[in-house]
């Protein structure tokens, strides 16, 4: 939404022509910014939540720089994912207060503070070599407003590692449960509480795996109830994902009962 626009609606707003909740309504509707060689959603938080997310592959560090100054302009934190660090040095030049996750290879510029949930969100990640997707999911509901919780290395090859551990999965409200090879630790975890659990293949393993297929469709024909899968290596969106539960769960406990 223009500056222009803007002011027409608040000066219908001043009128009295329109109420407050049909401005907020519009302003939610208001078209993207457009750059050229992107169209920003700079009204996705207010819509969703959460503001619009960087995919960097693809796009040049000039690209990426002006989305972000963009989301900037509007006030809204920047996650900026796969990112590598020659394009954060670049963009850390235009932006000084960027912040570079080596673990999760992603980029954020923090603008709002977000209350931390009550509730708590579990990644549990298979293997050490699972752990960039993993840290992808863990920083995705961190800055979402969750509390973290992450186990790391305790794939069923070594199933007494995840048991020894299980009380904290428990007590979270929403699990992301990352793993390659053959993917089973989702299922082993479905089996044992009683939270959602968010399924991550990941492209570990060697040939057979396929890149990820091979634990791909071992989630998807999981038999244990309460398990959802996302695509191979969406650390992101399996963040994403439990952190909409953990706050969805404290909205629905902070209700009172009329």
């Amino acid at each position: 939404m223009d500056t222009n626009t803007l002011r027409e609606l608040l000066a219908e707003l001043q009128r009295g022509a329109i109420d407050i909740e049909q401005v907020v309504r519009r302003i939610r509707l208001a078209p993207y910014e457009d750059l050229g060689f992107a169209k920003v959603d700079a009204q996705r938080q207010l819509r969703v939540g959460f503001p619009e997310v960087i995919y960097c592959p693809g796009k040049t560090a000039a690209q990426v720089t002006a989305i972000a100054e963009e989301l900037l302009a509007h006030d809204q934190t920047v996650l900026a994912t796969r990112a590598t660090p020659e394009l954060y040095a670049a963009l850390q030049a235009r932006i000084p207060a960027a912040e570079y996750h080596e673990d999760a290879r992603a980029i954020v510029v923090r603008r709002e503070t977000r209350r931390l949930a009550q509730g708590r969100v579990a990644v549990v990640a298979a293997g050490t070599a699972d752990l960039p997707v993993a840290a992808e999911a863990s920083l995705t509901a961190e800055l979402m407003g969750c509390r973290v919780d992450r186990l790391t290395d305790v794939g069923v090859a070594g199933l007494h590692r995840l048991l020894l551990n299980l009380e904290t999965v428990q007590q979270a409200r929403a699990v992301v449960a990352v793993a390659g090879m053959e993917g089973a630790l989702p299922s082993v975890l479905a089996g044992l509480i009683d939270r959602p659990v968010i399924a991550v293949p990941t492209s570990v393993g060697y040939g057979a795996s396929l890149g990820g297929l091979t634990p791909l469709l071992t989630m998807l024909n999981s038999c244990a109830a309460g398990l959802a899968v996302v695509n191979i290596d969406n650390g992101f969106g399996a963040g994403y994902v439990a952190g909409l539960i953990c706050r969805m769960a404290e909205s629905s406990d902070t209700q009172v009962a009329p």
